[in-house]
């Protein structure tokens, strides 16, 4: 009987995630909880009772491949160690490899497209490579972490207010650093970070959380936090827009 990873490998495979996620491996995590796995048959070996490889092959979306690529030999052995604890022993069935590949798009209208991002039509700013907090998803073209920031953009598009989700900051110099926060306001002359903290997948500490908006506040930027759960549903998420409104007319009063 084939070993229940070779059959269905979810469960283990979200047991793998819970372990990396212990580890604060963010892109591991991110790799196993936005794939599609997919096991292959891929060898045979007739040698003492015979042993059968099978590769796993996760199918990452195409909006997320391009950001672990410079990392994707990586992330392959370490979820293939990772593995190997629950497939150790395990007679006449094995794991080869394991694979991170780009999920495919039926997409009748990828010629045009591809056209248009030619011309220049959907360039973007965001942030996408150059960071271990990957931004996996997508709403209206544009790059977000987790599904409470989608739900917070769509409640502060809802406001009119003039934001930029995920936008990459560069400062030059001796002290140069690169910044990337969920989102950056401009109301009626005033500047306003918003980060959403405490993501079940991607997390960091205060102290970090603190660091990558340093470099804004030094230059008079403010910055409000809120917690994921305080938006993880569009309700609560046009709750919290109605919140970030007032902290940009206080911030405006006391100008």
């Amino acid at each position: 009987m084939s070993h229940k990873f070779f059959i269905n490998p979810e469960s283990i495979l979200g047991t793998v995630a819970r372990l990396f996620a212990a580890d604060g491996a963010q892109l591991e995590v991110a790799v196993l909880t936005y794939s599609n796995p997919e096991i292959q048959e891929t060898g045979y070996d007739n040698w003492n009772g015979g042993t059968t490889y099978f590769s796993l092959f996760l199918q990452v979306p195409i909006t997320l491949y391009p950001q672990l690529e410079s990392e994707k030999g990586r992330l392959e052995k370490s979820i293939s160690d990772k593995l190997e604890i629950f497939l150790q022993g395990q007679q006449n069935e094995a794991l080869s490899n394991v694979n991170i590949v780009p999920a495919i798009v039926d997409d009748p209208q990828w010629r045009e497209k591809a056209s248009a991002w030619l011309t220049g039509a959907k360039l973007t700013n965001q942030g996408r490579v150059r960071s271990s907090n990957v931004a996996p998803l997508t709403q209206d073209g544009l790059l977000f972490r987790s599904q409470p920031e989608i739900y917070l953009y769509k409640a502060l598009k809802a406001q009119g207010v003039s934001f930029a989700p995920l936008p990459v900051f560069i400062r030059g110099g001796d002290s140069y650093s690169r910044i990337e926060p969920d989102f950056f306001l401009i109301h009626k002359g005033i500047s306003l970070v918003v980060e959403v903290d405490g993501d079940t997948v991607h997390t960091e500490t205060p102290a970090e959380a603190q660091a990558r908006t340093r470099t804004l506040q030094q230059e008079g930027v403010a910055v409000e936090r809120i917690s994921a759960s305080e938006c993880n549903t569009q309700e609560k998420a046009q709750e919290s827009a109605n919140k970030i409104m007032l902290a940009l007319k206080k911030l405006k009063e006391a100008k």
